[in-house]
């Protein structure tokens, strides 16, 4: 399988992404600088977390605008599944690929911590590993992680399943204690309507060796790798 990984001026988790790609997934990674207008043949892609063009203006806002994202556009349109990690979830929602916005954390401060989450469907590319229900641990790394959205447009999300990770406690409990940043309705990642897109704040590919104490992230990578040759018709589908 082969994973594109997008690069912009202050991104710095593209190494570790690479790192899980190919050491520990062996499957092989393509690294594509923002300034691109094409994205290759590949089965996937990926937006890393870091600090694009230094979070001036807003975070993800001036990435967003970057030569690459028209091909990102293109592939999410043709159906790519794409993965944006933290920062990556900023640019895809200022990119509009999905609702909402990223806004500074409720405490005004930078947490880099592991979290519990919760797996609020494995009805989809990025969880059919997974059970729904299931609690799982992997590490965040933001100042600016609190999801929003307005109450019509949480509605419609909650409605059409697009919320698939969601801040808890080691039970599985959804509570104000359990939400690091103050997100809404406690909001660790979402999916687009038409499921191809998953924005997420935590880091997965921090957690995908048990050296580093979890590897729950590392079945959101295998999910989709499920999922790609399902579609070539090498697995039956879920």
């Amino acid at each position: 399988m082969n994973w594109a990984i997008i690069e912009f001026p202050g991104s710095n988790c593209g190494p570790d992404c690479v790192y899980v790609v190919e050491k520990v997934l062996k499957h092989k990674a393509t690294l594509l600088w923002h300034t691109e207008k094409k994205i290759p043949s590949v089965d996937a892609i990926i937006l890393p977390g870091g600090f694009s063009y230094g979070d001036y203006l807003r975070s993800g806002a001036m990435a967003a605008l970057s030569n690459i994202m028209g091909a990102v556009k293109e592939a999410a349109r043709l159906g790519v599944p794409i993965l944006g990690i933290c920062n990556g979830f900023q640019i895809l929602c200022e990119s509009k690929l999905l609702p909402g916005a990223l806004i500074t954390n409720r405490c005004s401060r930078f947490i880099c911590s592991p979290i519990y989450l919760r797996v609020e469907t494995n009805e989809s590319i990025f969880t059919s590993l997974f059970y729904s229900g299931e609690v799982i641990q992997i590490p965040i790394a933001h100042g600016k992680g609190c999801f929003y959205a307005d109450p019509q447009t949480i509605q419609k999300m909650e409605s059409e399943g697009q919320i698939l990770f969601c801040y808890c406690d080691a039970n599985g409990n959804i509570s104000q204690q359990s939400n690091p940043n103050g997100s809404l309705r406690n909001i660790a990642g979402i999916r687009n309507l038409k499921g191809n897109i998953l924005g997420l704040m935590p880091h997965p590919e921090r957690a995908s060796e048990n050296e580093f104490g979890s590897v729950d992230g590392k079945k959101i990578f295998q999910s989709v790798f499920s999922y790609i040759e399902a579609k070539k018709g090498k697995l039956l589908p879920c």
